[in-house]
């Protein structure tokens, strides 16, 4: 049932209220183990979590990013949002240099696909 519900949402694009993004981290994170990136360095990004998740035999691809809160790693805010199969390998290589230009350069231009990304 959850993954026919999630297969329209896809399809209609309608992913507009926290809720509801809110309940696709919910559901990503359920699916599927991630791979976490933290960035304890960086002023605004406390870590970045990719995962891929199997619906119907496609595959869809989420990065989870925890925007720090007060400059306190373990105080941020999540936002999904829904990448390319190769996201994870380009963050993953340029991360550590600065997590802030790995986030804009790989991450944020996919910031409409599900429209739950915060408006930067």
């Amino acid at each position: 049932m959850k993954i026919v519900f999630l297969l329209l949402l896809f399809q209609l694009s309608i992913f507009t209220n926290a809720q509801t993004c809110e309940e696709l981290m919910d559901f990503v994170k359920s699916e599927s183990y991630g791979t976490t990136y933290r960035s304890y360095d960086s002023d605004a990004i406390s870590k970045v979590t990719f995962y891929n998740v199997s619906i119907d035999y496609q595959l869809y691809y989420f990065a989870i990013v925890c925007f720090k809160r007060n400059n306190y790693s373990y105080n941020c805010s999540e936002y999904i949002y829904q990448v390319a199969s190769n996201t994870k390998s380009y963050y993953s290589m340029n991360y550590r240099e600065s997590a802030g230009k790995a986030f804009w350069k790989y991450i944020q231009p996919y910031n409409e696909n599900l429209e739950c990304a915060p408006e930067i």
